[in-house]
């Protein structure tokens, strides 16, 4: 697509905005070029640090840009594939001598050599610098590797990163194609719950639909953390950090302490999961501030008894290995809390060092808690996981990374530097989403990140994969471009900002390959058409919802023409269940919540009409009966989405259970109780993790499931 300033925007403005990976224009859902405003641009560019109010300040910042390409010794990152080289520039003074090694991660030490070419020096005399280029070898191990470059009296260091070329999906997953059950955790309550779906949940879910539905993996909902104290975001897709996970997920009772502790102590204890077991058995709003505040007061009871030599070194084990991100996370969570409701002082605000020293010293028994929390709920993540593979799972956990964090969260505040500030990650508007969104998530700084040689990428990828079998990558496309909205400006009123995909793929690859896990990107939505084979090139599976697989008539896709390398499901968590979605009853909700453009009775005839094109699909196909009832019509949508070629499927548990309402309304933030609806029958009655198998409807989706294989 030609990217022709649009109107109002100058060409000094637009050859900034390339420079910066800021698109002027892009092809909208309908396959329209939109244009995107002068004044969405320069503020996209003011969020990267660039001064666009006027042609002048263009020039001046790509002046600048220019510049620091040749100021630095060595780049602080060069991102490559395995078995292919690169040529890394060097910058010294004009003449000067330059030597570079690099210093493997395993250990040993390798000498560059400088390739003949000739370079036009940069400015005159002896302020003029020099480019030398070096050979990177094309056979340097996978891994993080340092470079160091030396010339008179100066030194600059860089990473080397070589990633894999194709992540290796394993074979069995090609001969078998396993499907898994998809949940969200927090809504899956069982007898023993605090009101709220835990990590003993986790394992019982998974053990369970291993053996009585022979599943091969969980998917889940992100487990990031939460906020320390009230008022707690509902959404698992607004953390207030990706690296750590949501105390709120800590079964108390599976903690080794509490065997240890007083009896009466351990009253108190039962005594406080009194009221939130009884939500259990309500059909009423998932409250996570008060099962936080109940929860709390057991875990600083446990955390002040004494732990075993053993354990203690356990504890001391975990915080070096996370080392400076959780000094930083346990920092923000003890400064939260003792300001609760009330602005923070500025000099903490912003991280001043000698402001967040002082209070790590007076505070620093209360920051120990915090990392504290984080060794429990990193034990019990993982124990979750191994008692999913003992009982026979053969992928286990799939966790869920979520696009963003907070703005004013843990990582927000320890990562300022590399977050783009005035603007928030979001979308153009789409079929479903006509006026756009907008996330409220600040989004990496593209120049920031690669100049801190990615590291902070490649902390929240290895946080995500640490206890898991499988990720699933929401949104994946923001890895290669995403839209920015600035702060004031309606969702619509965006730009897209390129990011160097082949860097951030490359890590995600090493890194996922590092840990076994299979990773799946979530290619839904506005994307160029080469994405979804790039991902799949590159060993990455991408994401098929059966329900929007349509042919130019619109009637269904057959699902032998669905992409493999995929992980199918007939619905996500931002839909409705298949029974409401199917039947139209979610319609009359949107309307209500100003999510439809057209009239709710073109709506209903779309649905009516969709739902008949399914019908008589599905019908063709010897899926279902004729005289069919509502279940007849999930199981035969299942099947549907079962005879793709796709690697895995995933079959969502509100399906099984029947579930009508929704999780999540996009575009919603308090008009609709998203990310805090319990698990419920088709009547509406709570289901818990106990009954859930037992359920005959449960038991009728997993017999369809396990004969379509």
């Amino acid at each position: 697509m030609s990217d022709t300033p649009p109107s109002g925007v100058s060409e000094a403005l637009a050859t900034l905005a390339r420079e910066c990976g800021v698109s002027l224009s892009y092809t909208g859902w309908d396959g329209q070029r939109r244009d995107s405003s002068p004044d969405s641009i320069r503020a996209v560019l003011a969020a990267m640090g660039m001064d666009a109010t006027d042609d002048a300040g263009c020039e001046r910042a790509l002046a600048a840009i220019d510049d620091h390409k040749w100021s630095r010794l060595v780049p602080p990152v060069t991102v490559v594939r395995e078995h292919q080289g690169a040529h890394i520039p060097v910058h010294v003074t004009h003449g000067d001598p330059a030597q570079v090694k690099v210093t493997l991660e395993a250990g040993g030490e390798r000498q560059l050599e400088q390739l003949d070419i000739l370079v036009p020096p940069r400015g005159d005399g002896p302020r003029a610098i020099g480019r030398a280029t070096f050979a990177l070898p094309s056979d340097l191990p996978l891994g993080w590797h340092r470079i160091e470059a030396t010339t008179n009296g100066r030194r600059g260091r860089g990473y080397v990163v070589v990633t894999p070329s194709k992540v290796s999906v394993p074979d069995w997953v090609r001969e078998h194609r396993p499907w898994g059950l998809a949940a969200q955790l927090y809504s899956v309550r069982s007898e023993r719950s605090w009101g709220i779906g835990d990590f003993g949940d986790l394992g019982d879910l998974g053990a369970l639909a291993s053996v009585r539905g022979d599943a091969s993996f969980l998917q889940i909902n992100p487990l990031h953390a939460s906020e320390p104290v009230a008022p707690i975001e509902p959404s698992p897709y607004l953390p207030t950090s990706r690296r750590f996970l949501s105390p709120l997920y800590i079964r108390i009772e599976d903690i080794p302490e509490v065997s240890y502790l007083p009896s009466q102590q351990r009253a108190v204890l039962a005594w406080e999961s009194e009221k939130p077991r009884r939500a259990n058995a309500s059909g009423d709003n998932i409250d996570r501030d008060a099962v936080w505040r109940s929860k709390v007061v057991g875990l600083e009871q446990i955390f002040a008894a004494p732990r075993s030599a053993g354990r203690e070194a356990q504890f001391e084990a975990f915080c070096m290995r996370e080392g400076r991100s959780l000094e930083d996370y346990a920092t923000w969570c003890s400064i939260a809390e003792a300001h609760r409701g009330v602005p923070w002082p500025e000099e903490l605000a912003t991280g001043a060092r000698a402001a967040v020293e002082a209070w790590r010293e007076e505070h620093s028994e209360r920051i120990l808690f915090h990392a504290w929390l984080q060794w429990v709920a990193d034990e019990q993540l993982e124990r979750a996981q191994r008692r999913m593979k003992d009982a026979g799972m053969s992928i286990g956990l799939m966790t869920d990374l979520a696009v963003g964090v907070h703005p004013f969260g843990a990582d927000a505040w320890a990562l300022g530097p590399v977050m783009a500030r005035g603007v928030s990650v979001g979308a153009p508007p789409d079929m479903y989403n006509q006026r756009g969104q907008d996330w409220s998530q600040p989004p990496w700084q593209p120049r920031a990140l690669e100049a801190n040689a990615y590291l902070p990428f490649r902390d929240v990828v290895r946080a995500a994969v640490r206890h898991a079998g499988a990720l699933r990558i929401d949104h994946i496309l923001g890895l290669f471009r995403q839209w920015w909205v600035p702060q004031g400006h309606e969702p619509s009123d965006g730009a897209y900002v390129s990011f160097d995909h082949e860097a951030l793929i490359g890590i995600l690859a090493l890194e996922a390959q590092r840990a076994g896990a299979i990773v799946i990107g979530e290619d839904l939505g506005t994307l160029e058409p080469w994405v979804s084979d790039y991902l799949n090139g590159r060993g990455l599976l991408g994401t098929v919802v059966a329900l929007f697989e349509k042919e130019n008539d619109g009637s269904p896709t057959p699902p032998e023409n669905y992409r493999s390398d995929a992980l199918v499901s007939v619905t996500v968590h931002d839909l409705p269940p298949t029974a409401t979605y199917l039947a139209g009853d979610h319609i009359a909700t949107r309307a209500e919540l100003g999510l439809i453009g057209d009239s709710i009775d073109d709506e209903r005839a779309k649905s009516d009409h969709e739902r008949e094109q399914i019908v008589n699909y599905v019908r063709s196909r010897g899926w279902m009966i004729e005289d069919w009832e509502e279940e007849d019509l999930v199981a035969a949508v299942h099947k549907l989405a079962l005879a793709s070629p796709a690697l895995l499927t995933s079959v969502a548990l509100t399906d099984a259970v029947g579930e009508r309402r929704s999780q999540n309304h996009p575009g919603t933030h308090t008009e609709y109780p998203n990310w805090q609806v319990p698990l419920a029958d088709g009547n509406g009655a709570p289901i818990l993790l106990d009954d859930i198998f037992d359920s005959p409807r449960v038991q009728r989706l997993m017999k369809a499931v396990r004969t379509a294989r």
